[in-house]
């Protein structure tokens, strides 16, 4: 067992948790206090609530002449409905205790909805009655093209981790190996950066790319759609990095192979899969390894870049067809919560305990 923890203190873990909730500190656990809020009401830490949802898509945001409030309007009712359809809970548009449970788990910067369109189409009728499966593009589908099928990595930046060099190879050349082993495509380690596809690093804070990291928990890492070929981790996750992350003593810990191989599938040109087994889907419990792709990552993957014929893995049931390609009408290099050609596409990984 190999775990990277950053100590904290005791008192620094909440009491009387909703049912569900992470019984250790997340920079949402505030919004703990609003369970139970309703539309028509006014409380204390809505806006704060709405800054978060409109960081995920599920809000506009606001002006900067009108900051949000602290009333509960139509506005935040229709959002909360949206995001409680994206995760399976029951779509009331209230805040009840399962709600703000899943909302203050950690979990990714990539919004869940993207102009206005659910990337998570859980409940939706088309895909139902076609029996197609929940994967999703970024806007455009963008890919690696066809000229560029063996992609070279590096580790760039390690001095923020206390994680040794040769740990790290391990690790994510065994993520990286998962989609390998389902398509054409061939992944390296080199040690040159500037002959790299793709880049590795672990970061602290404000890092350069507009989506600081916040300490433990909270964001656990983000990547770049093809073919920017970013991934960046929090450094200050309890990482664990080798041997069964369940038996870990320690709160809070997330293995890393599990987000590796998450991230992977965003640089690849995956985004969220509302499949809850699918290695795509933006949740992942802590004391978790979850490394095996599904059937839902397979066919997406495939469909964007071919199939490997020696692959023995799961097989898809169906045609290779997204349900949830986004519109092409996207441009490059721009938030995560706006559109996703280039963007980030943070770990969608909340964590649950």
């Amino acid at each position: 067992m190999v775990v990277f923890a950053v100590a904290l203190p005791a008192a620094a873990f909440p009491a009387g948790l909703p049912p569900g909730a992470p019984a250790f500190p997340n920079p949402w656990a505030a919004f703990q206090n609003l369970s139970g809020c309703h539309m028509g009401e006014e409380r204390q830490g809505l806006a704060g609530l709405k800054d978060y949802l409109s960081h995920f898509g599920y809000l506009p945001p606001p002006p900067s002449s009108s900051p949000f409030t602290d009333a509960f309007d139509e506005d935040l009712e229709a959002a909360i409905a949206t995001y409680q359809r994206n995760f399976g809970l029951n779509a009331t548009g209230a805040l009840d205790a399962s709600t703000v449970a899943q909302m203050v788990s950690p979990r990714c910067g990539v919004a869940d909805v993207i102009n206005g369109t659910s990337t998570m189409a859980r409940n939706s009728s088309a895909a139902g009655a076609h029996g197609r499966h929940l994967y999703a593009y970024f806007p455009g589908g963008p890919r690696w093209p066809p000229f560029r099928r063996d992609l070279k990595y590096a580790i760039t930046a390690t001095s923020a981790t206390s994680i040794d060099r040769s740990t790290l190879s391990d690790v994510f050349a065994r993520a990286f190996a998962q989609w390998a082993a389902a398509t054409n495509l061939r992944f390296a380690e080199t040690a040159s950066e500037s002959d790299a596809d793709i880049t590795i690093g672990f970061y602290t804070g404000s890092h350069g790319d507009g989506e600081p990291f916040d300490g433990p928990l909270g964001t656990l890492a983000h990547a770049f759609s093809p073919t920017d070929g970013r991934f960046h981790l929090d450094a200050a996750e309890a990482w664990v990095a080798g041997g069964d992350v369940s038996r870990a003593s320690s709160p809070g810990v997330v293995d890393l192979e599990s987000v590796a191989v998450h991230e992977i599938g965003h640089l690849l040109g995956l985004g969220h899969s509302s499949v809850p087994e699918a290695i795509m889907y933006p949740t992942i419990r802590t004391g978790t390894r979850k490394v095996e792709l599904e059937a839902d990552d397979v066919q997406g993957i495939q469909s964007l870049y071919g199939s490997n014929p020696n692959y023995r893995g799961v097989t898809p049931t169906s045609p290779a067809t997204s349900s949830r390609e986004m519109d092409s009408g996207a441009g490059a290099g721009l938030r995560p919560d706006a559109v996703f050609v280039g963007v980030v596409a943070a770990v969608g990984l909340l964590l649950a305990p």
